[in-house]
């Protein structure tokens, strides 16, 4: 109500005196940047008059913007400290509707060009001068930011007189100041937090033309960029707007809706259900040379997996199995490649149904996730670690459930079972890779239809498995490897330390993911397992009921005993990710490397090791204008989750490099190169150093909006 009645008294002012007096301002701050000084409606203080209309004017150069009193998830509203004034008890400043800005994938509120922001200041004693001194901090942003901290000093003698020009400058930007929910023809309804997002319904008696919502929920609460719909009407209004961050306890929500030249300011009252949208949004369908491209980067993507080292040592017991029974006839030969085959895609099918699933009821996926998961993390290192011990001949009997036997043989009395589980288990094992072109065909997948989702996960199920098609097809070229002798032996225990290491590996992953208490545990379990697979029991305890027993209580350890989640070392090269800290790093004029990575991630530890952490590559992220910043997604999160989905990318490696020529990023390939690392950040950084701007008082970066 308050900000009502002052709109209204600047608009009665500018009636009153539109034609009247001379200039009242303040001298001028200006640079580069921005021009500003402080405007007085009068030029005197009138004998009964206890009140000033005052305006603080920024005009501001091309290309550059000043925030609004609620700036977004970064920035610094203007702030005015009035110490020192004399005859001066108050100043409030009114806020014109903002615009909105987006810049690094996040949402800013404010002006550009030029903005008034109107001031009702209260004087002590009627009737006397006032001597205004007014310290402004401004922070102007565009490629970089410019923190601004001037003063500004006007003098307003006892008397009459108007400034018909401040007047009317003052009163165009009051009549932007939205108005409260009762003086306004748009009704904010009501306001839902839920799945991740704000829900926000109104109406209008006049159709919506082109319409904004800008949020207000303390600075724990950061939204992205608003779904906004209506009605055939264009009366009634519906509003997604994704939420990047929350607290726990909100404040009252205020939400600011714009329309044109109206605008409105009302807290809504808050609903226990989903609004539903007036009409679904129709998704540009991709066309069939769209469709072919991506199918065609999916199955080169499942292609290359092959070579990566997560899918080595189950191939390793394929050929082992070939090794063994090489004098089987051609037609069981292709058919046991064919089963494999079909394990890879029955897989592949398989993740896309749960992937549809989920997606169905919300729930954010990705490639590669079930290796965040203890319990899976588990059940790999115990199958492969029992499979190590069985080509390393600790033991040659098989478990009950016959699958080691089945991975072993490819076939025998019980038909191709064998051969399909080794497919199926080199598919599950090439999840935690991200081949080139995987990336861009995954992205669509997961963003698309169901439809896209089936063919892309077909497409890579079938470059995955090329190799078993090729030699069922081609049966004969098994002949081709060496007759079986002694030299299989050493071949036996080469291809054990392959799966002995991937268990390692495993291990190494269920310490980052669950802790070093569950992976001993595990570990102990694991030899106790083998220990049983290998002795006689007394008594009647089977073997097969310990082993049974053993296995269960191996998964029951991570779901005991794992430890929250807790900030981990990035190395002392390296910052920890935190996405509210790029737009601050670049308005200094720095390059932002962001590295989104995870022990369970092979191509990642390719990356560092044969990119990252060599030179020249390595020198430059040490310079002093580069900011080298690891996103560790071992363990599940919700903010690199986001970050990752608000670039389309549902998988990793993700690189990506931010600086004053690049706001947007520059993303770089799965598969890094020192070439490819070393063009980025040399077309992100900045062509001119920041201190060419010159600024009075010290210099700061905007402050994020999160704590």
């Amino acid at each position: 109500m308050m900000r009502t009645t002052l709109r209204l008294f600047f608009l009665l002012m500018a009636c009153l005196w539109a034609s009247m007096g001379f200039a009242a301002s303040s001298d001028t701050y200006e640079n580069s940047t921005i021009t500003a000084r402080l405007i007085s409606v009068e030029n005197g203080v009138a004998e009964t008059s206890r009140t000033l209309s005052l305006g603080l004017d920024v005009e501001l150069a091309e290309g550059w913007k000043a925030y609004w009193r609620s700036p977004g998830e970064v920035g610094l509203p203007p702030e005015i400290s009035w110490d020192g004034s004399e005859n001066l008890v108050s100043a409030q400043m009114l806020w014109p509707a903002p615009e909105r800005f987006t810049a690094f994938g996040i949402e800013n509120f404010g002006y550009k060009t030029r903005v008034v922001l109107p001031i009702q200041a209260v004087l002590e004693t009627a009737g006397q001068s006032a001597t205004l001194q007014a310290r402004v901090s401004l922070l102007a942003c565009s490629t970089v930011c410019v923190p601004h901290d001037f003063d500004l000093a006007l003098t307003i003698p006892a008397g009459t007189g108007i400034d018909a020009k401040a007047a009317g400058l003052i009163s165009e930007y009051a009549q932007r100041v939205p108005l409260g929910p009762e003086e306004s023809d748009i009704i904010v309804e009501t306001a839902v937090i839920a799945d991740d997002a704000l829900y926000v319904t109104a109406r209008s008696a006049n159709a919506f033309v082109k319409p904004d919502i800008f949020p207000e929920l303390g600075p724990e609460f950061t939204f992205g960029k608003p779904d906004i719909r209506t009605d055939d009407a264009g009366t009634a209004l519906w509003a997604k707007l994704p939420l990047l961050a929350q607290g726990e306890d909100p404040p009252p929500l205020q939400l600011t809706l714009t329309d044109g030249s109206r605008a409105v300011t009302a807290q809504p009252a808050w609903s226990d259900r989903i609004p539903g949208a007036p009409f679904e949004v129709m998704a540009n369908l991709p066309d069939l040379t769209q469709i072919l491209a991506i199918a065609a980067f999916a199955f080169l993507g499942g292609l290359i997996l092959n070579v990566m080292p997560c899918v080595l040592p189950v191939l390793s017991i394929k050929l082992t199995s070939v090794l063994n029974h090489g004098n089987k006839p051609a037609h069981e030969v292709r058919n046991g490649f064919l089963m494999s085959a079909l394990g890879v895609l029955v897989f592949m099918w398989a993740l896309a149904a749960i992937i549809l699933v989920l997606q169905s009821v919300g729930v954010t996926v990705g490639w590669g996730l079930q290796f965040q998961s203890p319990v899976f993390l588990t059940v790999m290192f115990l199958v492969l670690a029992v499979f190590s011990a069985n080509l390393f001949g600790v033991f040659e009997v098989s478990l009950p459930s016959g699958l080691q036997s089945r991975l072993a043989r490819s076939s025998g009395r019980d038909g191709y079972g064998g051969d399909f589980a080794t497919g199926a288990f080199a598919a599950v094992l090439a999840t935690p890779c991200s081949a080139p072109f995987l990336g861009t065909a995954v992205a669509f997948a997961l963003s698309g239809r169901p439809i896209d989702v089936i063919l892309v996960f077909t497409a890579l199920g079938l470059g995955l498995s090329l190799p078993y098609l090729v030699l069922a097809g081609k049966p004969g070229l098994v002949r081709l490897l060496p007759r079986p002798g002694r030299w299989m032996v050493v071949v036996k225990w080469v291809l054990a330390g392959l799966l002995a290491g991937t268990a390692i590996w495993l291990l190494w992953v269920l310490i980052g993911v669950a802790g070093g208490r569950v992976a001993m545990t595990v570990l102990l379990m694991t030899s106790l397992f083998i220990l049983l697979a290998t002795i006689r029991l007394p008594g009647r305890l089977t073997r097969p009921t310990a082993l049974v027993v053993v296995a269960v209580l191996s998964l029951l350890v991570p779901t005991a005993l794992t430890i929250p989640p807790q900030t981990r070392a990035v190395g002392q090269d390296w910052v920890a990710f935190d996405r509210s800290e790029i737009p601050k790093l670049v308005s200094q004029g720095k390059t932002v490397f962001v590295d989104v990575t995870a022990d369970w991630c092979l191509t990642c530890k390719a990356n560092k090791t044969l990119v990252l952490d060599r030179a020249p590559v390595v020198d430059q992220l040490r310079g002093d204008n580069v900011v080298a910043m690891r996103a560790d997604w071992t363990r599940p999160s919700t903010d690199i989750s986001r970050y990752l989905e608000s670039h389309n990318r549902f998988g990793i490696p993700f690189n990506i490099v931010y600086g004053p020529n690049a706001p947007d990023g520059i993303i770089l390939s799965e598969v890094l190169t020192s070439e490819a690392v070393l063009d980025a950040l040399s077309r992100a950084a900045l062509g001119d150093p920041v201190t060419a701007l010159k600024t009075d008082g010290p210099s700061h970066a905007p402050t994020s909006r999160r704590p």
